[in-house]
Order: structure tokens, then C-alpha cells, then sequence
């Protein structure tokens, strides 16, 4: 019996700590973390304290991506909002090998789309798991303070091209989430369903 509980002391002793981010949750800080963007720079969400920040998952060969990036509720959203000083940073939690993780292709995207922010790539998927990333587009609003305001989908048109809102009612979540903030209250809807293509996770 001793034995026993001496080895599994020894194993979890010997077990190596975890470098995955704690799981994001709304109301709470947002999980730090440090990717490398598409040119070899090292981006530490921490080192943006006191801005406001969007993530948005990416996968430049997802339809729904490309289809709100070129006619939907993403065309010139991220422009618009760094130009207020917000930090957008999408990320991309695609495995080698799978769709989308080609670096070309995501540098092609970020001209052909004329975007302003880096990507930044989450190979081991170890972010995109602690924000529970699920689709590309998934948006995750950070307010000032680094709480997690927002996740979820950039509308409410899961087409991507803004045509399929209920009653025609087309709404913006990120939109309407920093409305909220800048009006000091609570986000009226800080989470909703995101739509798209399945962030392609490795094994």
C-alpha cells in the first residue's frame, strides 16, 4: 500500500505543469496568453492592458469567413474598430495539415481582404480550447479591464452574408457589446451561438 501511494506521488511530482491558458468564462479575466503571428512576432494578449480587445477565429478557407469578410457583418469591421484604438487579433487554432493552417493562405486572405490585424497561429489548439473557440467566425469581446464581455457570433445571420437575420432584423453583436460597455452597463447579450465552419482542431 505504501508502495503504491509513493508512486503515484512520484508521478505527479514528475508530471509536467500544463502551458494551456485557464478557461475563459464571461465576467471574468480573459485567459493571458502568447501565439507567434504569420511574420514570427510574439503577440502576448497581457501586453494590451487597458485597451479594449477582439478575437476573432479564422480559417481563411472557411465559406462563412470569406463570405463576412467580403460581404457580410465582418467587411470593414475590424478596420472601424482599431481605428478607435481596439486591438483586433484573430486566430487561427488550425492543425498542420488541416484546412486553412497554411500560412500563404492566411497572409493572401489578410490582403485580399484588405484587414489590418495579424493573425496569430494557435497550432496546438491550446488557446482555442480555453476560449472555447467551436466556429470560424467565433468573436470574443475583452472590455478595458480584460474581463470577457462576449462570445459567440459576429450576427444573427448564419448565412455569413447578413441576408438571413430574423425579420430582417440584422444585429451586430460586437456592435452592440461595445455599445453596452461605452454606456457603462452590462452586455445585454454577452453570449450566443456562433456559426461556421468547425475550428479544425489537430487530434
Amino acid at each position: 500500500m505504501i508502495k503504491r501511494i509513493l508512486c503515484i506521488t512520484l508521478a505527479l511530482v514528475s508530471a509536467p505543469a500544463s502551458a494551456a491558458p485557464d478557461r475563459a468564462e464571461i465576467g471574468k479575466p480573459a485567459p493571458d496568453f502568447t501565439l507567434v503571428d504569420l511574420d514570427g512576432h510574439t503577440v502576448t494578449l497581457s501586453s494590451f492592458k487597458g485597451k479594449p480587445i477582439v478575437l476573432e477565429w479564422f480559417n481563411p478557407k472557411c465559406p462563412y469567413v470569406k463570405r463576412s469578410h467580403t460581404i457580410g457583418s465582418l467587411v470593414g469591421t475590424a478596420k472601424r474598430y482599431t481605428d478607435k484604438g481596439v486591438v483586433w487579433l484573430a486566430i487561427n487554432s488550425a492543425a498542420p495539415g488541416k484546412e486553412g493552417h497554411d500560412p500563404s493562405a492566411n497572409a493572401k486572405a489578410l490582403k485580399d481582404w484588405s484587414l489590418p490585424h495579424p493573425v496569430l497561429r494557435d497550432e496546438r489548439g491550446a488557446v482555442g480550447h480555453a476560449y472555447g473557440a467551436t466556429n470560424t467566425p467565433h468573436l470574443f469581446v475583452i472590455d478595458k479591464t480584460g474581463t470577457l464581455v462576449y462570445a459567440g457570433a459576429i450576427d444573427n445571420s448564419p448565412d455569413g452574408e447578413g441576408k438571413s437575420a430574423p425579420d430582417g432584423k440584422l444585429v451586430n453583436y460586437v456592435d452592440a457589446a461595445f455599445e453596452d460597455v461605452a454606456a457603462g452597463r452590462a452586455v445585454r447579450t454577452p453570449t450566443t451561438k456562433a456559426y461556421g465552419c468547425s475550428v479544425k482542431y489537430g487530434s
